[in-house]
């Protein structure tokens, strides 16, 4: 059988290690990543071998050659454009005449490649994956195969709440010729998301195979890392040069250590080292060839490429050296911190934990090194949480950070293009606000300045056709210390999941455009924004209607920025308004506290005889409703209201509502032949939602309502004109529609779920629930003989939250504590 290793990627998660070496060529235990995988193969019998190559490729063929120094046949296919993980296959279709296997070049593995044979054959299918199981899936894509192991479905990059099985894509294929057939040539093509699943339409046999064994996509450099220390604990068989003097500690040939020295703990030390008198290796510390180590030096779970000098009284912890790179007397590098190739580090200088220092760059004697040279930051988690980017103010996100980010978004967009940018009231803001103009500018793009406007305004303008996306910065509500950039697109809704990881990449590999001078962006101040915005909301309801209802309201503003907007609006339509915190003050919206503000609009409606009264949030974009009586609606009730009285007035045939709402919609929504269309949980799955034909309306469960004949996102002013609209064109008040409303009972719950294991309780909720009716939209919801229940990982913490709807608040709660209680078997 022949072999084809793919060794095209470019490793950019792995940068500054990979910005000048191919992923495949990268050092783990001082032999590249691809030598391990042809010594895999070789112990399987397999010695031909064909390597598709893409990036930096050079170094590969010069390093391997024709294969025979390595006891095998190789071949190289290239690929002048990408491929993907298909079309670079295809692409050496000409030495595939036979059933092969192909597997990644970059991965640390020791998979029983034979077991994946074996299944293969005897099922006699065209294309069998190899298969393991991981704590934490997101990042890779899952398989979820039938009891008798063919595939029924794949899941790329999911969501906790799509995470129904832990068994993940290794990228260990074995595969018939026939597989060519659905390979078009010339394109990038993907053997998951495209190729397996047109074999799978047309019936054809693929299975997967769960291997035995060790595997490790080393796609991150914490995972770089902790490679090598599995490989120092024994747990991954790989051949490490040099001989075991004990148990888990190397020695190369030609290493020289002096009697005085210590290795204290598990280590490999590659040949020709020289470590002198003084100087400490501890655990799981890795020399390349030719390193000089001096005196006094201490090192701990670092590695270190070949040829590096360390000077006296070095100190390394958990990080990683490039090649030939030279740190002098007393330089310190902390946890997770990355010096590349060629660098030179000044004595007594200090790197601080998660920073990377890029090739061939210099860092002067005593200097604190507090930010990656030259560009990026240490991120958190994920750079995206809920709505945008967010932390606190000047700490989490500084102006060097909003700049980079600004020049990373940039460079997704074409070059002189415009976005709209705003802010809210906050000193916070305006800063931020500013360093992200000049990141857009400096790379090429030009900013529309809306100052201080609301989300909707924002949104609204983002939409103009010489506008191309929009970003706002503001105060995270409830929490004035820390601020949010929320980005986007030009539609008006938040830019996707596709499109945050894409900056989020551009930002990790610090490939930003930078312009010339002349192309730099500009900057202009529309005039008439708020004009266009006030006439656009104005002409989306029946505005003789409403006059002719002459409504009394108590509106609170909130301290926000649609007191800029809202008053002529409400001017327009005729009604009697009573306001309150009818300005903009980032100190007041500060000190107010929502649930006071709720209580005295409430107070205020009694008092005046208002038709109803509404508290607006700063940023325009939800609301709480007060009816005519002075009753406060609870988020859920103001949902089931709006949805009864738009049922009959639609522009459309359906209404988009999360997952987690209540099933008494359908009994609002059936007399008026309108459909319901279920979303995930997420702002932008509902706003996405929004935007497609057919759907008129969409609610959150959060007092965010969205007219997508206006604007397909959340916009409280225009959700409060459309409620005055529809009350009109009834005759009837907010109470009476509260009062009409079908009881609902819905309970709620938390289960604390560790993030490795978020992936088991997904799987193993759907295999307790396979003899009941399951909707997997988000996360795994199970329906009773009265009720269901939805178990939903939280995407940012690491707990499960749990809905439950029964036909009685007893029968919801029991129902809840049942999915609890089987959440919490599973962890134990």
């Amino acid at each position: 059988m022949k072999a084809v290793i793919m060794a095209g990627g470019e490793g950019t998660r792995l940068r500054p290690l990979t910005s000048n070496c191919p992923k495949p060529m990268l050092p783990l235990a001082n032999r590249p990543m691809m030598e391990h995988i042809i010594d895999l193969l070789k112990r399987h019998d397999i010695d031909e071998i064909v390597v598709t190559v893409a990036y930096l490729a050079n170094q590969i063929r010069t390093y391997f050659g024709d294969g025979s120094e390595f006891g095998v046949r190789m071949v190289y296919a290239t690929e002048d454009q990408p491929l993907g993980t298909a079309g670079s296959v295809r692409n050496a279709m000409s030495e595939l005449d036979e059933r092969f296997l192909v597997i990644s070049g970059d991965v640390l593995t020791d998979i029983d490649l034979d077991e994946i044979i074996k299944v293969h054959e005897a099922n006699d299918a065209v294309a069998t994956i190899g298969l393991v199981s991981v704590e934490n899936p997101l990042e890779f894509g899952i398989v979820i195969t039938r009891p008798d192991g063919s595939i029924e479905r794949f899941l790329e990059k999911p969501t906790w709440g799509e995470v129904f099985s832990d068994t993940i894509n290794t990228g260990i294929f074995v595969l018939e010729p026939e597989i060519f057939d659905y390979i078009e040539p010339d394109r990038s093509v993907d053997f998951s998301s495209e190729v397996f699943p047109a074999l799978m339409a047309d019936g054809k046999r693929v299975f997967g195979a769960v291997a035995t064994g060790y595997w490790e996509d080393v796609g991150t450099l914490e995972a770089y890392v902790s490679a090598h220390k599995d490989v120092m604990d024994g747990r991954v068989r790989v051949d490490v040069p040099g001989f075991e003097l004990g148990r888990g500690v190397w020695l190369g040939e030609g290493a020289d250590i002096h009697p005085d020295a210590t290795i204290d703990g598990f280590a490999i030390v590659g040949e020709n080292c020289r470590i002198e008198a003084g100087a400490r290796i501890r655990d799981y510390t890795v020399l390349g060839r030719n390193v000089r180590v001096r005196g006094d030096a201490d090192l701990q779970r670092s590695v270190v490429h070949d040829n590096a000098y360390l000077a006296e009284g070095v100190h390394l912890r958990g990080t990683v050296v490039g090649r030939s790179s030279d740190l002098r007397r007393g330089a310190r590098c902390e946890d997770g911190s990355v010096v590349g190739d060629e660098c030179f580090i000044g004595e007594d200088a200090h790197i601080a934990q998660g920073v990377k220092v890029y090739p061939f760059k210099t860092v002067e004697a005593g200097a604190v090194v507090n930010a990656s040279i030259v560009w990026e930051s240490k991120g958190a988690r994920s750079l995206f949480g809920r709505v945008g980017v967010s932390g606190l103010a000047n700490v989490d996100i500084s102006p060097e950070l909003a700049a980079r980010v600004a020049m990373a978004f940039a460079t997704t967009l074409r070059k002189d293009s415009t976005v709209a940018i705003s802010r809210d009231s906050s000193r916070a803001a305006r800063m931020l606000k500013r360093a992200f103009i000049s990141g857009l500018n400096a790379g090429g793009i030009n900013v529309t300045d809306l100052e201080t406007a609301s989300v909707p305004v924002t949104r609204y303008l983002a939409r103009s056709p010489q506008i191309s996306a929009g970003v706002t910065i503001r105060l995270v509500e409830g929490d004035s210390q820390s601020v949010v950039i929320r980005f986007f697109d030009d539609k008006g809704i938040d830019i996707t999941e596709g499109a945050q990881r894409k900056v989020e990449r551009l930002l990790n590999r610090e490939d930003f455009r930078r312009v010339l001078a002349g192309e730099i962006g500009d900057i202009s101040f529309p005039s008439r924004a708020l004009e266009h915005y006030t006439e656009a909301l104005g002409s989306t309801v029946d505005l003789p209607a409403v006059r002719d209802a002459q409504f009394k309201l108590v509106v609170d503003y909130s301290y926000g920025t649609t007191a800029f907007v809202m008053p002529s609006v409400l001017a327009k339509v005729g009604a009697d308004v009573l306001g309150v915190n009818p300005f903009a003050s980032t100190r007041q919206r500060i000190q107010m506290d929502r649930q006071e503000a709720v209580a005295n609009v409430s107070r205020l409606v009694q008092a005046s005889g208002a038709n109803l009264g509404v508290v607006i949030d700063a940023d325009g974009e939800h609301l709480t409703l007060v009816d005519d009586t002075g009753r406060v609606l609870t988020d859920d009730e103001a949902r089931l209201a709006y949805v009864s009285l738009v049922a009959g007035h639609l522009l459309g045939d359906r209404i988009a509502l999360p997952v987690n709402v209540t099933s008494q919609v359908e009994s609002l929504v059936e007399p008026h032949g309108v459909g319901i269309q279920r979303t995930k949980t997420s702002t932008g799955a509902l706003m996405a939602a929004a935007i497609e034909p057919g759907v008129g309306f969409a609610a959150s469960g959060d007092g965010g309502f969205i007219l997508p004949g206006f604007l397909p996102a959340f916009d409280a002013g225009a959700a409060l004109l459309k409620l005055l609209e529809l009350l009109a064109k009834e005759t009837t008040t907010l109470s009476a529609v509260t009062e009409s409303l079908p009881r609902t009972f819905i309970a709620r719950e938390q289960v604390v779920t560790p993030w490795e294991q978020k992936g088991l309780v997904m799987r193993t909720l759907v295999e307790l629930s396979k003899d009941r009716r399951l909707e997997l939209i988000d996360g795994v919801k199970v329906f009773h003989e009265n009720g269901w229940v939805l178990a939903l990982p939280d995407p940012e913490e690491p707990v499960t939250h749990i809905w439950a709807e029964s036909s009685d608040m007893a029968g919801a709660r029991a129902l809840a504590e049942e999915y609890v209680r089987r959440i919490r078997q599973t962890l134990r």
